[in-house]
């Protein structure tokens, strides 16, 4: 038996849950389209833990979403989950973060491809099959009105994610299917974090960085 404290801050979305061998006990998260994440994240973990009737030394795991998303999101989610794996001596687990995203998609065909929205016309983006199978690793690419063609020639595509907004305006196609106004959420860690759990899958916490995907590149001020 396992309770994991997830945390995702991928995104805006600021959400931190608690699960019980996968089952979510409680939740909290913000989701809209600012980042409140240094505001709002120990709050949501002091008041989950609450909620489910818990201490904090209770955990059995901490589990954090690992990336790709923004850099100061991933940071301090990273950062959070690291410092009370230290302090309270439990086990690290990483989630990817367009895994999770995958799972709010439930479809018995073709492929999911989710994707975060970074720079212009650029996304992070995975695809997996319809039982949640990687079949293409993450990466960072720029969208087109042929991107993906491959696949949406086969099979229904389902997008989901904060690229999908970009994507409609590019890609029309029968197949294509666009779920708008969804982020990666703690709510579906849990399972995904209780089954690295169970296989002792885990982290070394002092060398754990976040999946950034690509560098951080810091411009000085014009």
């Amino acid at each position: 038996m396992a309770h994991i404290l997830n945390i995702e801050t991928a995104t805006t979305n600021c959400s931190v849950s608690i699960s019980f061998d996968g089952d979510i006990l409680a939740i909290r998260e913000d989701y809209n389209d600012t980042y409140s994440h240094s505001e709002r994240l120990h709050t949501y973990i002091d008041e989950v833990l609450k909620e489910s009737n818990m201490r904090p030394n209770d955990l059995s795991a901490i589990a954090v979403s690992k990336g790709p998303g923004s850099y100061t999101g991933l940071r301090i989610g990273v950062s959070t989950a690291k410092g009370l794996c230290f302090a309270l001596d439990k086990p690290l687990i990483s989630i990817p973060t367009l895994e999770s995203l995958a799972y709010q998609v439930t479809t018995d065909k073709g492929v999911i491809i989710p994707m975060l929205d970074a720079r212009r016309l650029e996304v992070y983006a995975s695809i997996y099959d319809c039982q949640y199978k990687q079949v293409r690793e993450t990466k960072a690419e720029i969208l087109d009105s042929h991107s993906f063609s491959d696949y949406l020639h086969e099979n229904t595509v389902t997008f989901i994610g904060s690229g999908v907004f970009k994507t409609t305006e590019l890609i029309k196609h029968p197949n294509a299917v666009f779920i708008q106004n969804k982020l990666p959420s703690a709510r579906d860690m849990g399972q995904l974090a209780y089954a690295k759990y169970k296989k002792n899958d885990i982290e070394d916490v002092a060398y754990f960085e976040p999946y950034y995907l690509k560098d951080f590149l810091i411009q000085n001020p014009r």
